[in-house]
């Protein structure tokens, strides 16, 4: 497993890209192969876990849905409604984000919906310090050592 040491880096940022973004949807597939479990349902986390949930969704031929929760740049109440439903049809439910940072988007989910077996979490980067522990990610860093803000493909366009 590759750490954020091999992304280019500036002092305060690391970059992290399209083809790490893919390896580490590779990681979680094997992962979950690995472990007997395979989605119904792919669900990315708005927005950071919208791109890689629709990669892995086409990887999988498996249909993918936006769970709106955004905690960190905005006020609005956090929606779960699309989860219930498709929990109320028994399936299996992958949810990925991007970054599983401090676990606080995890942990809105566990707080509010609970974290039944047929509803797992993944991250393609997974920082050791989380308050979560998600169930499948692609890389691993430690942000207690390293805490630079990782930068995405998909945010780019902002620097």
């Amino acid at each position: 497993m590759l750490l954020i040491g091999y992304m280019s880096s500036t002092p305060d940022k690391s970059y992290f890209s399209n083809l790490q973004m893919r390896n580490a949807l590779i990681q979680i597939e094997d992962q979950m192969v690995h472990s007997n479990w395979m989605p119904d349902l792919i669900m990315g986390i708005n927005r950071g876990g919208c791109i890689p949930g629709v990669y892995l969704s086409h990887r999988l031929k498996k249909e993918h849905l936006v769970l709106d929760i955004r905690l960190r740049d905005h006020k609005a109440t956090p929606d779960l409604s699309v989860l219930t439903k498709q929990y109320a049809f028994q399936r299996k439910i992958l949810i990925i984000d991007d970054i599983n940072d401090t676990g606080a988007t995890f942990k809105y989910i566990e707080e509010n919906f609970g974290r039944p077996e047929r509803v797992k979490f993944a991250a393609l980067i997974n920082n050791k310090p989380s308050e979560i522990v998600v169930d499948y990610h692609g890389y691993e860093i430690d942000k207690s050592k390293n805490p630079a803000w990782i930068v995405f493909p998909w945010e780019e366009w902002q620097k």
